[in-house]
């Protein structure tokens, strides 16, 4: 009986050891100095948002801030996540919307701000966040959407795993040599950053070559991409649905 008890609790026991036993360095555990992917896309964030007045969307904000520097920094800012949000403040600035960016029907060229942290990556991947239906190319209609809707000449700052192109399920997708020019296509890029693990675990700035061509063989071994991307000025198209 004992022995078949641990039979049908293997599974869980085994789930639950990769969740809080992480894989060797470098890695993104929770733990220091393993940690810090959040803060090295925040403080990119908040050192490249420009200045308000106009509108911003903070796209897959989760529990997250930047809306809130948005917010202070001028912007009548939406934050939209598929899943309920709570944030433990208020801002006459500050809105949050529950919904889908590929079914939500936001006006063409209305914002001048968009925030996509750690966001993008995940469009289209069924099994997370109450996502049932598998889109592909999900994260790439997201990107022509969040392009209609932003105003030309408007910004969008923009964080994503980074390294050899991968997806996995159900967890994210990894931006490689294939899969990153797909994203930003139509989009002008104004800067551009990238950064990996060192092999004692800590963030460090790397050169694009390097960082897009390590490969990522675990979903928690991933580098950051961190961009100013720019909506054309003369790009006036509108979202056909």
């Amino acid at each position: 009986m004992f022995v078949s008890i641990l039979q049908r609790l293997e599974p869980i026991l085994k789930k639950l050891y990769r969740k809080f036993v992480p894989p060797p360095p470098p890695h993104l555990s929770p733990v220091p100095p393993q940690a810090g992917d959040r803060d090295i896309e925040y403080s990119w964030i908040a050192a490249n948002m420009p200045e308000g007045p106009g509108n911003a969307l903070d796209f897959g904000s989760g529990q997250s801030y930047m809306g809130l520097i948005a917010a202070r920094k001028g912007f009548n800012t939406i934050a939209l996540d598929l899943e309920p949000v709570r944030w433990f403040y208020k801002h006459p600035r500050f809105k949050f919307i529950q919904g889908d960016i590929l079914k939500l029907q936001f006006p063409p060229s209305y914002f001048d701000l968009i925030i996509n942290c750690s966001a993008i990556e995940h469009v289209g991947l069924a099994g997370r966040y109450g996502v049932t239906e598998d889109r592909p190319d999900g994260d790439i209609e997201a990107m022509k959407i969040l392009k209609i809707i932003l105003k030309p000449g408007g910004k969008m700052l923009l964080t994503i795993p980074v390294g050899q192109d991968n997806v996995f399920k159900p967890l994210h997708r990894v931006y490689g040599k294939e899969r990153l020019p797909r994203l930003l296509e139509g989009w002008e890029i104004l800067k551009e950053e990238y950064w990996i693990k060192d092999k004692e675990g800590y963030w460090i700035c790397v050169d694009k070559e390097t960082a897009l061509g390590r490969e990522i063989t675990h979903p928690s071994l991933y580098g950051l991409g961190l961009f100013v991307l720019q909506k054309p000025i003369g790009d006036k198209k509108r979202l056909n649905r």
